[in-house]
């Protein structure tokens, strides 16, 4: 005897398989997301072009840069510089540079390196072609309008990025600035100057690329912070150099 299938039964079956393939797309979609998401913050892995989070040397060398910008406390951090002989990178928004034209002069004068930190600091991941250009480029017209002749390096807003932002870096032949040290990434001891310093001794390697944030009253413990690191790791024998002189030195 032959027992055909009632329709409800047809249709729970149906409506059982179309509930496991629902399923089983989102785990592909929330599993697709995440190893995205890991790819945006990655330090070691983009899709295109060159990355750059430390440079592989022995010689004792490392980069001190500062990010965002120019702001209300460049003069003091020009200042602290100055003393200590020491020249750093700093990664700057054309917004602001708009804001502090004078101060962003005044980073050129005193020798200094000046990279592209985005115009509006916007996460550059899932932004359009004509998005990222503009932001970019723009910078770079500010960036010259200051005086600054240099390479112009590039870092990505928060180290976010995903496939757009590095192909275009690709295509115009920049390679993505991160960095290995960034204590301010610990709440504890972003809020100490101390803390700071002794997060930058512990973990320095020749080729470092050290990453503080100094432009504001919300960041004084950095801003603070800058002369005893660049005292405690000339101690032992480190010069400080540019990103465009650290990337001389790799092998």
């Amino acid at each position: 005897m032959i027992i055909k299938e009632s329709p409800l039964s047809r249709t729970k079956t149906r409506t059982k398989k179309l509930v496991i393939l629902i399923s089983l797309m989102l785990v592909f979609l929330m599993g697709s997301g995440y190893v995205l998401f890991e790819v945006s913050k990655s330090r070691s892995f983009q899709f295109f072009g060159g990355l750059i989070g430390k440079v592989e040397t022995t010689e004792k060398v490392v980069a001190l840069t500062f990010d965002d910008g120019p702001g209300p406390y460049t003069e003091e951090i020009l200042h602290i510089l100055q003393e200590a002989n020491t020249k750093a990178t700093f990664f700057l928004t054309g917004l602001e540079i708009e804001q502090n034209r004078e101060a962003a002069e005044a980073i050129v004068q005193a020798g200094h390196e000046i990279g592209n930190h985005s115009y509006s600091h916007q996460r550059m991941v899932l932004k359009s072609p004509a998005f990222i250009k503009e932001e970019i480029e723009k910078t770079d017209e500010l960036i010259r309008e200051v005086g600054y002749e240099g390479e112009i390096h590039f870092r990505p807003p928060y180290g976010k990025r995903l496939l757009l932002l590095p192909y275009y870096l690709k295509q115009t032949e920049r390679k993505t600035i991160l960095w290995n040290i960034e204590p301010e990434t610990y709440p504890e001891i972003a809020v100490d100057s101390g803390k700071i310093v002794d997060h930058v001794v512990e973990n320095i390697e020749p080729g470092s690329i050290i990453l503080l944030h100094v432009m504001y009253e919300s960041r004084k413990p950095s801003l603070d912070s800058v002369r005893e690191i660049i005292r405690k790791l000339e101690e032992p024998g480190y010069t400080f150099v540019t990103v465009s002189e650290l990337l001389e030195f790799e092998k």
